[in-house]
């Protein structure tokens, strides 16, 4: 995706570079680390984030090869940059045990089925309904923020084998989850993929 950068971006990007490496990461991971560093202004990301590059070159194949997009909060949604999204929150109810979040997402389900990319940056009860389902996900970015199930619901998603993005500390939000999704999304296609 062609995209053109702001001077004041990079100039960001520059000094951020300055006090964190990122080098040694391969393109993917380097890409997702980067862009949720900068739209956080925090370097913890780069020791608190968990990523596989493998997983995160399948999903970009899958993203630039039309695969759905899931947010879980309307904030979510209006971070990711030149790219649709389903957000189903403003159809759910809490009902019946279900959080408005948790009922949002099995919605989503039902419109978009399975091998569609989920970003889930608000509620961790969402990220814990996702994991009930059998959504096949191309990849999951799993970075709720919060002090109640946040860290426990991201365990479990590591611990599913799901393809995932996720940290391991209480941190994180809807910047920092649409962050992630827009590195892929600004990330080349290689020439290869792009003739396929």
């Amino acid at each position: 995706m062609n995209r053109v950068v702001h001077p004041i971006e990079e100039e960001s990007y520059r000094r951020m570079r300055a006090r964190l490496d990122t080098t040694h990461l391969p393109p993917l991971s380097r890409a997702v680390v980067e862009r949720v560093v900068h739209s956080a202004a925090d370097l913890g990301y780069a020791d608190d984030l968990v990523l596989d590059e493998g997983e995160l070159a399948r999903a970009h194949t899958a993203l630039h090869s039309g695969a759905p997009v899931v947010a879980d909060v309307e904030m979510v949604a209006a971070g990711i940059t030149r790219h649709p999204t389903v957000c189903r929150l403003r159809d759910a109810v809490a009902a019946a045990g279900l959080t408005r979040s948790a009922h949002a997402v099995r919605l989503a389900y039902e419109q978009v089925g399975p091998g569609a990319l989920w970003v889930i940056g608000n509620a961790p009860t969402a990220l814990e309904e996702l994991l009930t389902l059998d959504a096949a996900p191309a990849l999951v970015i799993g970075l709720p923020v919060g002090f109640v199930g946040a860290v426990e619901s991201k365990a479990a998603l590591r611990a599913s084998g799901l393809p995932a993005v996720s940290n391991v500390s209480e941190k994180g939000g809807s910047a920092v989850a649409s962050a992630a999704l827009n590195a892929l999304l600004y990330h080349p296609v290689p020439r290869s993929e792009e003739t396929s």
